[in-house]
């Protein structure tokens, strides 16, 4: 197991009261409760079913039309080794367009998995993928990283790795969604190599490899197999890694996201196809035909994944959203976001695979905007039945920027969905007759022995929300979300510790990526 936080470094008073009490909370006897207030490592599980705002009808017009894109518009893979496998499976290729017989897609889907596991180099982090299970993963991808001491930036080496320090330390953060910010600082041909490098080393949480070319994906797998200290029949038997396919909407997959499907799933690798289905933009303007797009180009993913390799697993990718239609600017957190959550969840549902969402917002700042529009998407995505729910934590701007206060302001707003999502206990001393019995008619209960039994442990206890009252915050000197988001961050990189790694495994970590290093990485010039 990970060694946990023991500095004793508090950021107020009150917090010592709260670290007592989630010392306790599930029973953790690790030195957690001399750290930042969090819940303990938890697998997250929905216990009521997943909402439904189409009906099963509808859910199925749904298909019927993303067959007939499929069938009479087509797709155009931009891969010819892609086109020679669809071309022998019975699919109409004209130049890059593919078509679809609606028969040979229905039967190449039925073969993805309905859930699997995804392993980690710790195992107590491997989670399952599907189901009523829920994991929750870092933003990924900005370009741009943030905190209020330095302001906006360009994504950096060092930002970079103090993002996965908090993806460890932090124990509602179950995966690395893929570079929590772009390290721009190393070298292209390179940066994978040294990103990936630090995920295995920083954190043993499974995380993710971008499908940019058949370097960056075969030197990922590689790394993920050292990493976890597995041969490579192993690593076929046991996925380690996940990679997101992300369409060009509308209707056409590149060859370096095709070239990462068949990398990934020959070797029974976890591929996750997600269009970006904008309304308006990239996508028809009502929610129902951006739903169909997105449905059409998962389906023509989950399809050729199993062709390549039949079983292998899947996740089902749903990122449609709308724009604003005064600026063109992509808008989440919305109605129409959480719609289009709710109903990609039944598509994916519809065809037994996992479903993967993201908590998003479009504010530029973490501001009431951030946490609103975040709050919706959590909703969405918990109430939609996500299972991978990808840029969980420091989504800001609309994905342009990873900012350090909103990861943290975002953990506490997961931690809320967890605790939410814990079973409400109604055994007989929890229903408390006996404790009303004690105060009787008027009375009240602080004093009661079945709350004095319980005080420690009876609420979620926030990281970020202040209960204090007027006066109290008055003579605190009124601090703000943001600000005391900022301490806690910090405080978190203070108290990380690097989770410890066998030393023969890290030497062939370093050889492998050193030894590639000096082949020259990967082309940057296509």
């Amino acid at each position: 197991m990970t060694e946990q936080p023991t500095s004793e470094t508090s950021i107020e008073t009150a917090g010592h009261h709260r670290r007592r009490r989630e010392g306790r909370r599930g029973g953790d006897a690790t030195p957690q409760a001399r750290g930042i207030a969090q819940l303990p490592r938890r697998k997250v599980k929905r216990l009521f079913p997943a909402m439904e705002i189409i009906s099963a009808d509808e859910v199925e017009s749904i298909h019927q039309a993303s067959l007939t894109v499929l069938e009479e518009i087509g797709m155009d893979f931009m891969l010819p080794e892609a086109r020679e496998l669809l071309a022998k499976a019975g699919a109409k290729i004209e130049g890059e367009r593919v078509r679809f017989d609606r028969a040979m897609i229905e039967e190449l889907i039925t073969t993805a998995p309905q859930d699997f596991t995804f392993h980690a180099r710790n195992p107590a982090n491997s989670f399952k993928v599907g189901g009523p299970m829920m994991t929750f993963g870092t933003v990924g991808s900005p370009p741009n990283s943030a905190d209020i001491d330095n302001g906006r930036r360009t994504g950096n080496h060092a930002d970079y790795k103090n993002f996965l320090k908090l993806a460890q330390y932090f124990n509602c953060i179950g995966f690395i969604s893929g570079y929590p910010v772009e390290p721009i600082d190393l070298h292209a041909s390179i940066r994978h190599l040294e990103a990936l490098r630090d995920m295995a080393v920083l954190t043993d949480k499974p995380f993710h490899a971008y499908s940019l070319g058949e370097e960056r994906i075969r030197d990922g797998i590689e790394i993920a197999r050292i990493a976890r200290g597995i041969t490579p029949e192993q690593l076929t038997r046991e996925p380690s890694l996940f990679t997101i396919i992300n369409t060009n909407s509308p209707l056409k997959l590149d060859a370096p996201m095709l070239r990462g499907i068949m990398e990934m799933s020959a070797l029974n690798q976890i591929v996750c196809v997600t269009p970006f289905t904008l309304a308006g933009a990239m996508a028809p303007v009502t929610v129902a035909g951006a739903i169909v797009e997105q449905n059409a180009e998962a389906l023509a993913g989950m399809a050729f994944t199993q062709l390549v390799r039949k079983g292998s697993p899947f996740i089902y990718g749903g990122f449609t959203s709308n724009v604003d239609m005064k600026s063109g600017a992509p808008a989440f957190g919305t109605p129409e976001y959480m719609k289009a959550c709710i109903v990609g969840g039944q598509m994916a549902r519809r065809y037994k695979v996992p479903y993967r969402t993201s908590n998003t917002c479009a504010a530029n700042a973490v501001d009431a905007q951030a946490a609103y529009e975040s709050v919706f998407s959590l909703w969405g995505v918990t109430m939609g039945g996500g299972n991978l729910i990808m840029h969980g934590a420091g989504w800001l701007e609309g994905g342009l920027v990873a900012s350090f206060e909103k990861f943290v302001l975002d953990c506490d707003l997961i931690q809320m969905v967890m605790e939410f999502l814990q079973p409400l206990a109604t055994d007989t001393d929890a229903l408390g007759i006996e404790a009303m019995r004690e105060v009787g008619p008027g009375g009240h209960f602080f004093g009661a022995a079945h709350t004095l039994a319980r005080y420690e442990t009876a609420f979620y206890a926030p990281m970020i929300s202040d209960w204090r009252n007027n006066q109290q915050w008055l003579a605190a000197g009124k601090p703000e979300a943001w600000q005391k988001a900022n301490q806690v961050y910090k405080q978190a990189l203070v108290e990380y510790k690097e989770p410890a790694m066998d030393p023969a495994i890290r030497a062939e970590l370093d050889e492998f990526v050193e030894r590639r290093k000096r082949e020259g990485g990967a082309p940057t010039d296509f």
